[in-house]
């Protein structure tokens, strides 16, 4: 019978991140990108829906503009209006969740 393999490193094994080490510091700095991307993320949707916003007020406009617009432009309009304002309280609802 053989004898059993022994494996001997420089650095004894530590099973849990010391304070102050790089896995430690890696670990943080990971955390602090993850809330950076969230944060951004956010204002991005805050101005996707502050276009939704903005275009659903336009297309009420041509909506309610009479004669001056085509009547095919005005129905999409409308419609265009409708959509615009329920998407934008959507995402309004979405970000409140989280």
């Amino acid at each position: 019978m053989s004898k059993a393999l022994r494996v001997i490193t420089s650095q004894p094994a530590q099973p849990y991140p010391v304070e102050g080490s790089a896995c430690v510091e890696l670990g943080e700095r990971i955390r602090r990108l993850q809330a950076e991307a969230e944060q951004l993320a956010r204002e991005h949707i805050g101005a996707f829906t502050a276009s939704l916003v903005q275009t659903q007020h336009l297309a009420q406009e041509i909506a309610l503009g009479g004669e001056a617009y085509p009547a095919g432009v005005r129905d999409i309009a409308r419609r265009l209006a409708e959509e615009s304002q329920a998407k934008a309280q959507m995402l309004e609802a979405i970000l409140t969740r989280r």
